[in-house]
């Protein structure tokens, strides 16, 4: 009798409680948590979405009168005519060719390299080495396109950059860098995968350190060398995080590093036929014509086109292998 009174105790214990108005008070209590990352979303994520009306309006400041007055009355509905400006540029060929093909090299470069990174600073038995290691790579990614610019100009300045002083030390001709697009696909996607390549390092290395020790110990007892380990364990273990951050960086194939392309570069104009991309050509209408209606309506196609790019990618990865993939 007692054992089926304790079975019926611990029974309806184990029924979940009523929720009442829909909260329990660990879910409010975890809600008050959140709720400075909901504010910051819902203020800067989705409250900015109202402004994509502007792309579909040829927007006019009245002075005076409030942003919904300049929007709603001022501004008339033109449709899709902002959209034109970006495909009637002579340079449109040029503009599309140098953004997805920088992206296309970033995107390969940044799947090979960080992997190979994390798994060779995974190897290494000095815990101070290996922190050391990271550190020095991780570090690039903390500062702002300006400051690199600066360091950029002291290696390739014309008449007192490094990189000239040591060709006249040698007898060589100093170049003009800034002046010779030849050299900038080169320079540019070094810079992007210098300042970057720590950061997804670091991704890869986290998910490397919470593979299950055993699966090395038990590979080493059956004889298997590192490379081994690497391509049976390591590799297929990273799979789902690698097909994660490609396709999110397939998701930004259409647009840029206005800070790469334009501060790097020194916004120079003999450079234009290799740094000229969406954003940077938009920034450089915006400031000829002062026209936020381009500007709105270029952003609205980079985020259409990069949504598209990500369900497909999603798709064929899925296709591919069924249990990677983003959703």
């Amino acid at each position: 009798m007692h054992r089926a009174a304790a079975t019926r105790s611990l029974s309806a214990s184990a029924k979940p409680r009523r929720r009442g108005l829909g909260l329990l008070l660990d879910d409010f209590e975890l809600i008050l948590l959140s709720l400075p990352s909901i504010l910051w979303y819902l203020a800067f994520c989705y409250a900015p979405l109202f402004g994509l009306v502007i792309a579909f309006k040829n927007y006019k400041v009245a002075p005076g009168k409030g942003f919904l007055y300049s929007l709603f009355v001022r501004s008339k509905w033109v449709g899709f005519k902002n959209f034109e400006f970006l495909f009637k540029s002579p340079d449109v060929a040029i503009i599309f060719r140098n953004t997805i093909g920088y992206n296309l090299a970033f995107i390969l470069i940044g799947l090979v390299l960080p992997v190979t990174l994390a798994i060779l600073i995974s190897q290494v038995h000095s815990s101070r080495l290996a922190k050391g290691c990271q550190t020095a790579m991780f570090l690039p990614h903390f500062l702002s396109w300006v400051v690199v610019s600066y360091f950029v100009y002291a290696f390739l300045a014309t008449d007192r950059g490094l990189i000239n002083s040591l060709l006249k030390s040698v007898g060589g001709e100093t170049i003009t860098w800034y002046q010779r697009p030849e050299y900038w696909p080169f320079i540019l996607v070094f810079l992007n995968t210098w300042k970057t390549v720590g950061y997804s390092m670091v991704v890869y290395l986290a998910s490397i350190t919470g593979i299950d020790q055993s699966l090395y110990e038990s590979a080493v007892i059956d004889g298997a060398t590192k490379w081994q380990q690497v391509k049976g364990i390591t590799l297929p273990m990273l799979r789902p995080i690698i097909s994660i951050l490609f396709i999110m960086n397939v998701g930004h194939i259409f647009s840029s590093d206005f800070g790469l392309f334009y501060h790097a570069t020194r916004d120079s104009g003999s450079l234009s036929a290799v740094t000229q991309t969406i954003d940077v050509y938009v920034y450089k209408a915006l400031m000829e014509r002062s026209n936020y209606a381009y500007a709105s309506a270029s952003g609205l196609m980079q985020s259409v086109l990069g949504c598209v790019m990500i369900v497909a990618s999603n798709y064929i990865v899925k296709r591919i292998d069924p249990e990677s993939g983003f959703f």
